[in-house]
Order: C-alpha cells, then sequence, then structure tokens
C-alpha cells in the first residue's frame, strides 16, 4: 500500500478518494501551452502582415487604374493592367534607364567595398600593429555622420572639378558608407575563426595571403554575404547624394521616382510602378543569398 501511494504521489497528487488528480492538472497545462502557442502563432501573424502590407498595398496599386488608385472604399477585387509600367518605361520617364543607372552604381560599389573592406576587416581581426584601436574607430565613425553634412562641401567641390553626372564620383561617395559596413561586420566574422586553422596553414608554408584567401574567407563567406546584401541596400536605396552628383540621363531609379511629384497631379499609379521596380532587385538579390543570412548575422557572435 505505501509502494501504491507513493507512486502516485510520484506521478500526481492523490485525494482524500485515493484517486490520481494529477491527470486534471497536466491536461490544463498542455490547454495553457496550447493558448500560448497560439497566440504565439497570431502575434507572429500579425507582425507579417503588418511588415508586409505597404509593399503588397503599393504593387497592387501599380496594377490598378487612375478610377480604380481613388476609388472609395478602396478596391481589394479589380481587373489589372499594365498601363503603368508601360509610361514609366516609355521615354517620357525612361525609368528602365534609370534603373539601369542603379545598378551599375549600386553594384559597382557594392564590389569595391567587399574588395577593399574583407582586408581591412582581416587584418583588424588577426594582426596587432599600432593605433590599432583608433583605425576601426574611424571606420566605424563614417557610419556616425550624417550625409546631409558632406552633400553640400562635396556638391560646390565637384563643381569645380566638373564632376557632376559623373557615375564615377557617386560610387566613390558610396564607398564612405558601405566599407564601413564590410568591415564592421567581417571582422567580427573573422575573430569567431579558431587561430589554430592559421596556424596550421603556417606551418604547412602558406604565406598571409594565402591564408586570408583560402582559409579564412571561405569560412567568413556569410559574413561578406550579409555585409554585401546591406551595402547593396544602402546604395541601391541612396537619394540625397545622387540628387546632388547626377544629372539628366544619368540619374538613378530613387532620384527618377522624385521626379513624379508636382504641385498639380501626382501620377500614383506611376509611383507604385516604379517603387515595385526599384523594390524587386532587392528583393530577389536577399532570396538569392537567403541561406547565408541568418548565419551570417549570428556567426559573429558565437565564439
Amino acid at each position: 500500500m505505501t509502494t501504491q501511494t507513493g507512486s502516485k504521489a510520484a506521478t500526481g497528487r492523490v485525494s482524500s478518494t485515493g484517486l490520481d488528480t494529477g491527470q486534471p492538472a497536466r491536461r490544463r497545462g498542455r490547454r495553457t501551452g496550447g493558448v500560448k502557442t497560439a497566440l504565439h502563432g497570431l502575434g507572429l501573424l500579425l507582425v507579417l502582415l503588418m511588415t508586409l502590407f505597404p509593399f503588397l498595398w503599393m504593387v497592387s496599386t501599380s496594377f490598378k487604374t487612375t478610377s480604380q488608385i481613388t476609388a472609395k472604399p478602396p478596391l481589394l477585387f479589380f481587373s489589372g493592367t499594365l498601363d503603368h509600367y508601360r509610361s514609366i518605361l516609355s521615354e517620357q520617364y525612361n525609368v528602365g534607364g534609370s534603373l539601369v543607372n542603379s545598378v551599375i552604381v549600386a553594384t559597382s560599389a557594392t564590389l569595391l567595398a567587399v574588395l577593399l573592406g574583407t582586408p581591412a576587416a582581416y587584418a583588424l581581426a588577426r594582426f596587432d600593429f599600432k593605433r590599432k584601436d583608433d583605425l576601426w574607430f574611424w571606420f566605424i565613425s563614417n557610419r556616425f555622420m550624417s550625409a546631409v553634412v558632406i552633400v553640400l562641401p562635396v556638391y560646390l567641390l565637384a563643381s569645380k572639378l566638373r564632376l557632376i553626372g559623373n557615375p564615377l564620383l557617386l560610387i566613390a561617395m558610396y564607398l564612405t558608407f558601405s566599407i564601413p559596413i564590410v568591415v564592421w561586420i567581417c571582422t567580427d566574422q573573422f575573430r569567431s575563426i579558431p587561430r589554430e586553422l592559421d596556424e596550421a596553414a603556417m606551418v604547412d608554408g602558406a604565406s598571409p595571403l594565402t591564408i586570408f584567401a583560402r582559409v579564412a574567407l571561405p569560412l567568413a563567406l556569410p559574413g561578406v554575404v550579409v555585409s554585401s546584401i546591406l551595402s547593396f541596400i544602402f546604395n541601391w536605396n541612396e537619394l540625397l547624394f545622387a540628387l546632388f552628383l547626377t544629372r539628366g540621363d544619368g540619374v538613378t531609379a530613387p532620384v527618377r521616382a522624385t521626379s513624379f511629384l508636382s504641385g498639380y497631379d501626382v501620377p500614383w499609379g506611376e509611383i507604385m510602378a516604379t517603387g515595385t521596380l526599384i523594390v524587386l532587385p532587392v528583393v530577389f538579390f536577399s532570396l538569392l543569398v537567403s541561406r547565408h543570412l541568418v548565419k551570417g548575422l549570428t556567426m559573429g557572435a558565437i565564439k
């Protein structure tokens, strides 16, 4: 009798009638856990809808006619049209040419930032030298400065040198905030790689450049990918420098999007279609390298 009572006490409470009351408690616990899981899923769904709603609204509006866009209440179901896309790709707006300019400038600046930033990040992570901390702070401090502070002096200097409209100048300005992003992220990535791998490669006769290219860089690839994505997004969406330093057919897509605004009429269909074309390359690029994204964001924090 003692053994039976002790067994019941281990699995649940025993009432005065000798019946086990632990089973209802366990069922209540499962119901509570199910409710918490459902509420957690509902909260995530609401956050997802809030995040995606502006993008979905922009895309849907780009396929509406002008009368459908201004309809009250807003239309959720409608017959789509491609007129706005035909309009912005025509010679009148030349959004296609601006998208090509953005691709050239953003891609070039991103590739140069990775090419110049990853060796600097490796040196900061692996070597000890004089004023190393000051150099690290200088890289990071470039992100502290607002573009508004320097765009006017840059514009005046570029005007004197007749460089307004030169895409090379815009690429150079984009490097001022792209390289710090690459250095910041990739330095932590290189620090997370065990030094024993470098030492083993040195024993085999590898030079520092070979160790960087064949040992450290492949292991730090997730961080390089993440820094590339962030650099590309900043370069692609940048407006202020492009607004001051580009002219005519050389403007980028964000600058072209601002040209639709006027004091008399706002062509919402063309604006939404242009916004959709601007967003799609970033979404496609992010999905293309998404398998490296989470790993790259978390790898540097794990030692």
